[in-house]
């Protein structure tokens, strides 16, 4: 069974971001970069499935030179060879063409399951998995707690609202986005760092993948969110000044 394990590199969680002078993204500086959370969900669950199955897990990703690192990681987990797109701007690329990227990347593959995790912890979009699927013309399922492969198809247990959860087969090959918290993630031994220095990681350009970089959407600026602080004093009698407040409780704030 091959599995390709869709992985992006973002800023540690605790980094203090500056906007860079455009206003339209951060600035690199100084920050310290890890691998997405929901992704290391989806290359645990690869891993699983390969120790389960047998197989191959590839880890791929999009993205500037110092995203080896995180390829690396990925190796030293388990993953068994990697596919890296480097391009120094990917962030100004958009969910569609990173998903076309990573299509043409995964295409010549032939991967019987692609996994990426739900959402990155940076923009939180949620779409590159299935839109990557679309264009691949492959079955996809979001929001996955639990997947078991049968013969030729696999079956998965989504995460729905209120408690509610969706078990569907679909056949194989097939995308999934995988929910944090579906395993538990392992930790790279010391061996495994060592092996992972000698296992492939092969370089691609996004230019060599025939894929241009024009984008369908934009973000046209980034901001802090803006404190405010407002205070009013509602006036009258007890009664009075809890009818205000009942008011503007329902019908300002809607909390009632």
């Amino acid at each position: 069974m091959k599995i390709i394990v869709s992985i992006k590199e973002v800023p540690v969680r605790d980094s203090q971001l500056r906007i860079s002078a455009d206003g339209r993204w951060i600035e690199d500086g100084d920050l310290s970069y890890e691998m997405n959370e929901p992704d290391a969900y989806a290359l645990e669950e690869a891993l699983q499935l390969k120790e389960r199955h047998g197989g191959e897990v590839i880890a791929l990703c999009a993205g500037p030179s110092g995203a080896s690192r995180t390829l690396r990681e990925a190796l030293a987990k388990g993953a068994d060879r990697a596919l890296h797109i480097e391009d120094e701007h990917i962030s100004s690329w958009d969910t569609l063409g990173l998903a076309r990227l990573l299509a043409k990347a995964a295409g010549p593959e032939k991967p019987d399951l692609i996994l990426t995790g739900l959402q990155s912890d940076d923009l939180g979009y949620g779409q590159t998995g299935v839109v990557l699927a679309e264009i691949l013309g492959l079955p996809h399922a979001t929001i996955i707690m639990a997947a078991e492969v049968l013969d030729g198809s696999i079956r998965v247990k989504r995460e729905l609202e209120s408690g509610w959860f969706q078990n569907i087969e679909m056949t194989l090959p097939a995308v999934l986005t995988i929910q944090s918290g579906i395993n538990k993630v392992r930790y790279a031994t010391l061996m495994g760092i060592k092996k992972a220095k000698s296992k492939e990681l092969k370089a691609l350009a996004a230019g060599d993948l025939g894929v241009a970089a024009s984008a369908t959407a934009t973000i046209e600026r980034i901001y802090s969110p803006q404190k405010v602080k407002q205070t009013q004093l509602l006036t009258g009698s007890a009664r009075e000044a809890a009818a205000k407040l009942i008011e503007k409780l329902r019908f300002e704030v809607r909390v009632l």
